[in-house]
Order: structure tokens, then C-alpha cells, then sequence
């Protein structure tokens, strides 16, 4: 009879698209970028995502992070002078956040966008061979550190940049070892 039960209500849940996870929205990137670090150092599970339609506003992306932790987590974001100008509960299926990255694969390159900018990989010797996209200043320099290098070897973006736009190719930059592990 319990399990009777459960299960009339899990499917239920799953109609309304009831998610056990939480966003946490701000008004910029870097308070994104500054809480994301905090909360992994903290050992909390986090992804970071494009707001969903309905929530946009502040910054093009949210955090993720699992409901049952919400207490630990604006615990840790308010002592640290972090808290989010908005935390929702994705309980609809419009409130899913999205992939910030998109894959294109052109046969013997693969290119990864993660918001703004893109990195693409020459497939048989795993060679950076283009970064591009963003409009912040230290690109050039990104691209003229990374490009030519292979992936293996090429210093991290988060290493070398301090922008959104290299936030945002870490961020490509890990999805690309991800799909093309050494």
C-alpha cells in the first residue's frame, strides 16, 4: 500500500515537473563566478546555467544547486557577503534552466560555446585551433596564449583571464576535455 502510494505520488511530481533542484539568481557575473567558487570550495554540488525565460533578469546565468542543501547554502552565501537576489525552486518545466553550452561538430574539429565564446579543437591531434567570440579585453590575449597549444598541455582560461569572457571559456574549455578525454 505505501509503495502504492509513492508511486501515485512520483507521477504526479513528474506531471507537474516538480525538481529537486534550486537557482539562485543575480544582478551580475562576477557575483555568479565568486559564489559558484565558495560553494564548490564548500564541497556543495553546483552547476552554472542560463536562467530559464521567466527568470531572466540581473545576469545570463544562475545557479543550480540541490533544494535540500538551500539552508546550508544561504548560510555560506551570507556570511560571505553573497546572498543571490533571488532564489527559485525549478518547479516547472519552463523554470528548467538551460545548457550554456552549444556543440557543433565539423568532422575533424569540435567546437564548444559556453555563453559567449567559443573554443575549437582539431580532433586528431586535439590542437586548439580558433578561440573567439566576447568583447572583453583580454581575448586576444586568451587566443594568443591557447591557440596552437594542445589540449592537454594549454594552461586553464581561468588561469589567465579574469572577465566573463574567460569564465566563459573555462567553462567551454572543460566541456571540450570532457567530450575528448586524453
Amino acid at each position: 500500500m505505501i509503495d502504492f502510494l509513492r508511486n501515485l505520488f512520483r507521477k504526479d511530481d513528474a506531471k507537474r515537473g516538480v525538481s529537486e533542484k534550486g537557482l539562485l539568481l543575480y544582478h551580475s557575473t562576477g557575483e555568479v563566478i565568486r559564489a559558484e567558487t565558495l560553494l564548490k570550495e564548500a564541497g556543495v554540488e553546483v552547476a552554472v546555467k542560463g536562467p530559464p525565460p521567466d527568470l531572466r533578469q540581473g545576469c545570463d546565468m544562475v545557479i543550480e544547486f540541490p533544494l535540500l542543501e538551500e539552508m546550508r547554502i544561504r548560510g555560506l552565501l551570507e556570511q560571505a557577503g553573497l546572498a543571490p537576489m533571488r532564489v527559485a525552486a525549478a518547479q516547472d518545466h519552463l523554470l528548467e534552466p538551460v545548457s550554456l553550452y552549444h556543440v557543433k561538430d565539423f568532422g575533424d574539429y569540435l567546437m564548444v560555446r559556453a555563453a559567449n565564446m567559443k573554443i575549437t579543437m582539431d580532433k586528431r591531434d586535439r590542437r586548439i585551433v580558433n578561440v573567439s567570440g566576447g568583447g572583453c579585453p583580454d581575448v586576444p590575449f586568451l587566443a594568443e596564449t591557447l591557440v596552437g597549444k594542445v589540449l592537454d598541455d594549454a594552461p586553464e582560461p581561468r588561469s589567465l583571464g579574469r572577465t566573463l569572457c574567460g569564465y566563459s571559456l573555462q567553462l567551454a574549455f572543460e566541456e571540450l576535455r570532457r567530450r575528448c578525454p586524453g
